[in-house]
């Protein structure tokens, strides 16, 4: 699906009121769990939580709006398919350490 059908998906979900078949913890709950287990800190639970969030918000915003944060949600998660490239058994092992380098630099063109 390219991103035209994606945007037109999301549309439709949205004017639908399309909600999972599963009840889902809110983000406070997501976090507190992820709190407990010393996992908020990982880049793809941040992920998870931020998605959350954009899902409680969704009553509230313009369907535009929704889509343009699910779009940038979107680029983070792709460009933190590089996140963990060749670290996979220090990250998915548990014993990740964050580099000292913060990629993208801050205010180089790739940092939004």
């Amino acid at each position: 699906m390219g991103p035209a059908g994606l945007i037109q998906f999301l549309a439709w979900c949205y004017s639908e009121g399309v909600m999972p078949s599963e009840p889902q913890p809110s983000s406070s709950e997501l976090a507190e769990y992820l709190e407990q287990r010393g996992e908020l800190s990982k880049p793809w639970n941040l992920q998870m939580l931020r998605l959350q969030m954009l899902k409680e918000q969704k009553a509230s915003m313009s369907p535009e709006d929704y889509i343009a944060k699910i779009q940038e949600a979107h680029a983070d998660l792709i460009r933190l398919g590089e996140f963990w490239k060749g670290r996979e058994a220090e990250v998915f092992g548990g014993a990740y350490a964050p580099s000292a380098l913060i990629e993208p630099l801050p205010g180089s063109p790739e940092d939004r």
